[in-house]
């Protein structure tokens, strides 16, 4: 089973990062294209997107300024069948695309994707929501969002809730961006 394509520019707002994709997802092509997938209707209904797009979209996503991308690009049943080499060279792969491309701010859609990412512990008491200190590469913000699978147990409102939060932050970061470009 082939892996999914990455959707990366320079510049990109956000860069979401899964943790590798399904079988589902990986057959048809497109990212987060699962049954019971969440990703497109919470973008949606976060405000991240002016309409909901459909899996089959997920290369369209670089027009609004997002980028996609997973920890490890084999597919799999279930990210419990990585294994933790998979997982290490793919941190260190994507800690390269994060300093090539220089997105503002990277989403990692679950804790477990960024504590891989970051080389921290479960125990390390891992919020939703922007990382403080996050060590992604300089001037990149991190983030952290629920998995949207809908194999995860969290609510959907409150995934949502993290959701809107991030596309608080991006507005954010465009108003600093328009306030700075005005002053200079």
């Amino acid at each position: 089973m082939k892996g999914l394509p990455d959707y990366l520019a320079h510049g990109l707002k956000i860069l979401f990062v899964g943790y590798n994709p399904g079988e589902r997802s990986a057959v048809l092509g497109h990212h987060f294209a699962g049954r019971g997938n969440q990703f497109w209707r919470l973008l949606y209904e976060a405000g991240l997107t002016p309409r909901l797009y459909d899996p089959t979209e997920d290369g369209m996503l670089k027009e609004l300024g997002y980028g996609l991308t997973n920890l490890v690009p084999r597919p799999s049943k279930s990210s419990s069948d990585l294994s933790t080499a998979e997982m290490r060279e793919g941190a260190l792969e994507l800690r390269i695309k994060v300093t090539r491309y220089k997105p503002a701010i990277v989403c990692f859609l679950g804790k477990e994707v960024y504590r891989r990412f970051a080389g921290i512990s479960a125990k390390s008491g891992l919020s939703y929501g922007p990382v403080e200190g996050a060590d992604v590469t300089q001037g990149v913000l991190a983030f952290v969002a629920p998995n949207p699978s809908g194999r995860s147990t969290i609510l959907y409102a409150d995934k949502l809730a993290v959701f809107i939060q991030l596309q608080t932050m991006v507005k954010a970061q465009k108003l600093r961006k328009d306030k700075s470009k005005a002053l200079g």
